[in-house]
């Protein structure tokens, strides 16, 4: 335990490093996709519920939002992901290279780095020699890239992360639209899909270390206002037997 920690102060043993860093952007893309299934399937399942109350026209509707909108988010995250894996294997590569052609150069960039994050350049040029006859390639991807070459970004757990977080989201909107009785079910889809917002914008809240208050009244109006504008064009289209 440190000095401080034994004094009854805070202790600073928490993560630091970048895995905790991917631990959270995975959890913030998580919670994102969770709310975007929430409102997307509420806007559509709400929308139909205003030209009809037949359930079998709403749960067509809300599983096919639910099925389109989940392989949607799935193939656009494995597209941006896969983009970005490409682009960390071409840098680590042009950096093998580099190594082996200009070591001297790259030992010399590696110790200003060292020295821009605040060492002296004695210090910071004895930190480079040691991290590159350890691993000089570790060493450049990691203060010159960011990029740990181990833990490379995956498209194909990114893809499943994003459609079973939308899929978990629109799942609400979903059987709460289909299961209560015909006069409940506008009332407890919106309630229902209301909180879903209001828990979703706190936990991106305090994931990004925002102020929740703020998230939760732009989450819940966004999404009240999604309900309201697709469920007058509903009721409009409806009321003209459209």
């Amino acid at each position: 335990m440190s000095e401080q920690g034994a004094r009854g102060g805070p202790d600073h043993d928490e993560a630091h490093g970048g895995g905790l860093g991917g631990r959270l952007n995975w959890l913030r893309a998580a919670v994102l996709g969770a709310n975007d299934g929430v409102v997307s399937t509420a806007g559509i399942v709400v929308g139909v519920a205003g030209a009809t109350g037949d359930r079998g026209t709403l749960l067509t509707a809300g599983l096919a939002g639910l099925l389109a909108g989940s392989m949607s988010m799935a193939a656009g995250e494995y597209v941006s992901v896969s983009t970005q894996r490409d682009s960390e294997k071409a840098a680590i590569a042009l950096e093998k290279r580099e190594l082996r052609e200009q070591p001297e150069a790259e030992l010399q960039e590696l110790t200003g780095l060292l020295e821009d994050r605040g060492l002296s350049h004695e210090v910071a040029r004895e930190a480079a020699v040691q991290l590159t006859e350890r691993d000089a390639l570790r060493a450049h991807a990691d203060v010159e890239l960011g990029i740990d070459p181990d833990e490379l970004t995956n498209p194909w757990h990114a893809a499943w992360a994003s459609f079973l977080a939308f899929t978990a989201g629109a799942l609400l909107p979903l059987l709460a639209i289909v299961l209560p009785p015909d006069v409940w079910r506008l009332p407890v889809t919106v309630l229902s899909v209301l909180a879903a917002l209001t828990l979703t914008g706190y936990a991106g809240a305090r994931l990004g270390a925002a102020s929740p208050r703020r998230a939760i009244v732009r989450n819940v109006a966004g999404g009240a206002l999604a309900m309201a504008v697709t469920y007058g064009a509903g009721a409009a289209l409806g009321a003209v037997g459209a």
